[in-house]
């Protein structure tokens, strides 16, 4: 038996007292893109490239663990976007982030290899913490939000987004979640929503903490009750969480959707005004160059007759290219349009008379701090969010699960087992499971 195996045995029998005093593995196997293969789709449109080809799970050494830091045995990991990037090594290879990152100090070093372990979620166990951390200890059952910082300089303490060193762990940085052992900063961890699966709990990190700081947070559209807010992708990753928000908080969605399936799964979660934007043909480029500022207006008149003649005082973007310029008609006179990655194209085009004669704002949000994600995490655990997990592989299928994501064939999150041997383990408090087991499987099956 293996140190992984006997790490793992302990996590399944509920010895967590005894993590502690398991030998720590000297390698494991994590989901990887090579820097020697970062020309391998070269000359392919992006529909094109295939992440099946890129991501490889391969063996790795366990990286040395630093102050402030700990190593967590992942049991479930999940799929966002940027794996997606990672994999077509788009809009530049990750490596140029490792790099750059390998330059901070000699421990940063550590990061710049010729090989990136990818993944920006992870639920798991506390393995070991390094020197300075106090607030979690190994056996710890625990979730990972993926914003890494050195909170070195002044700008990140008033908000850690701000930081001179911010970066997306498994995304900018090594050693992600897509793995059998993950390299975290103490300050990443927060407690598992006990009523919760591994896989549920590893998939609502990244996105559902995004979703907080551009919809709700102060530091993004300040969300108040009865706003109108208009959700692009309303069923995917990052739109099925504002959904929630929107609901949760007393607004009003208005879920824009692309086909009756997705449609349907909004209606699950509560919303009731829905445009499928299939079945409504809308056309907002009449070619690559150029924008029809008809389609916007009748975009617009669509969103009026759901609402009885209310335009949006939030637009939840992120589509980015294909959509903003009807996003920043759509939304009503000093209405919000709060916008973060930009999956269809990151050069936006919009008629800035709409904006400066209207006295709207555009509000660029990314990720989430530290408190921000406890926050979300916190109403997860309540069961007062829900993850929406529809699928879950293997870790040696993540470049299946990779491409269904890149190829926009999936609804809500994608999960990944790592160390858990199959689906349904980790739950805690079956009590307060069994209250919400409607929301918690609302996906599952899309």
């Amino acid at each position: 038996m293996t140190h992984l195996d006997e790490i793992q045995q302990a996590i399944l029998d509920g010895r967590l007292d005894a993590i502690a005093e398991l030998p720590v593995p000297e390698s494991y196997r994590g989901v990887t893109v090579h820097a020697d293969e970062v020309d391998m789709f070269e000359g392919l449109e992006s529909r094109d490239k295939d992440p099946r080809r890129s991501l490889h799970v391969d063996e790795v050494p366990t990286p040395e663990l630093g102050p402030g830091e700990a190593l967590v045995a992942v049991m479930a990991s999940a799929i966002n976007y940027n794996t997606v990037w990672t994999s077509i090594f788009e809009p530049i290879p990750t490596f140029k982030f490792l790099r750059k990152y390998g330059k901070l100090s000699p421990l940063a070093k550590r990061h710049d290899l010729p090989y990136h372990v990818v993944g920006s979620d992870l639920s798991g166990v506390v393995l070991r913490t390094g020197a300075g951390v106090h607030n979690w200890k190994p056996g710890d059952e625990v979730v990972a939000h993926c914003l890494n910082v050195e909170l070195e300089g002044p700008d990140g303490h008033n908000d850690t987004m701000l930081d001179t060193e911010q970066r997306i762990w498994g995304f900018e940085t090594n050693f992600g979640g897509l793995a059998e052992v993950a390299l975290v900063k103490a300050n990443q961890l927060m407690p598992k929503p006990a009523h919760l699966t591994w896989e549920e709990s590893a998939s609502p990190g990244l996105v559902n903490s995004t979703a907080y700081r551009q919809l709700v947070s102060r530091n993004g559209a300040d969300m108040k009750q009865g706003d109108v807010v208009l959700i692009w992708g309303a069923s995917g990753g990052l739109g099925s969480y504002a959904t929630q928000y929107a609901l949760n908080g007393g607004a009003i969605p208005v879920c824009v959707v692309s086909s009756p399936e997705k449609a349907e799964i909004c209606r699950k979660l509560g919303a009731e005004l829905i445009i499928d934007r299939t079945a409504e043909g809308y056309q907002f480029w009449k070619n690559e160059n150029e924008q029809d500022p008809k389609e916007w207006q009748r975009f617009g008149a669509k969103i009026r007759e759901l609402t009885g003649g209310e335009d949006p005082d939030i637009v939840f973007e992120h589509p980015g290219r294909e959509t903003f310029g009807a996003s920043v008609y759509a939304a009503r006179k000093g209405g919000t349009i709060v916008t973060c990655a930009s999956t269809s194209g990151y050069m936006h085009q919009y008629d800035n008379r709409y904006l400066w004669m209207n006295l709207k704002r555009i509000i660029g949000s990314h990720f989430a701090n530290y408190r921000e994600s406890w926050e979300a995490n916190r109403l997860i655990a309540k069961g007062l969010i829900h993850p929406t997990l529809s699928k879950t592989y293997s870790l040696e299928e993540t470049g299946q699960a990779a491409l269904d994501v890149h190829r926009n064939a999936h609804q809500g999150k994608v999960g990944v087992l790592a160390l858990a041997p199959e689906e349904g383990l980790g739950v805690r408090d079956e009590e307060l499971r069994a209250k919400h087991l409607d929301g918690i499987n609302a996906f599952r099956g899309a």
